[in-house]
């Protein structure tokens, strides 16, 4: 089971409390992650990534044990403390402004 925690306005928009658990089929890595998410709230499909190209969304940050995996290639295994469930997956809304 792989725990998320999703920034305020996509809990809302998926209608979910903060945090979701997830089973991620294989190894878990971004990928497999943000398919199973999706595949369970499609509402979500485009939020998160593009929903052509599959890339980050500009303001969207991936946390996990106190690391940014944002620019860590998709098929990258995640911390094992994430694939066991004992810490969870972050979505982040990156802030802008000056």
């Amino acid at each position: 089971m792989i725990r998320v925690v999703l920034p305020h306005h996509l809990r809302t928009l998926a209608r979910v409390g903060d945090e979701v658990e997830l089973q991620v089929a294989g190894p878990a890595t971004r990928r497999a992650v943000l398919d199973a998410l999706e595949a369970s709230y499609p509402v979500l499909r485009g939020t998160i990534r593009d929903s052509v190209t599959l890339e980050r969304r500009a303001f969207l940050r991936f946390f996990a044990c106190e690391q940014d995996l944002s620019h860590e290639p998709a098929d990258a295994p995640l911390p094992d403390a994430v694939a066991a469930g004992s810490e969870p997956y972050l979505v982040v809304g990156a802030m802008a402004g000056g």
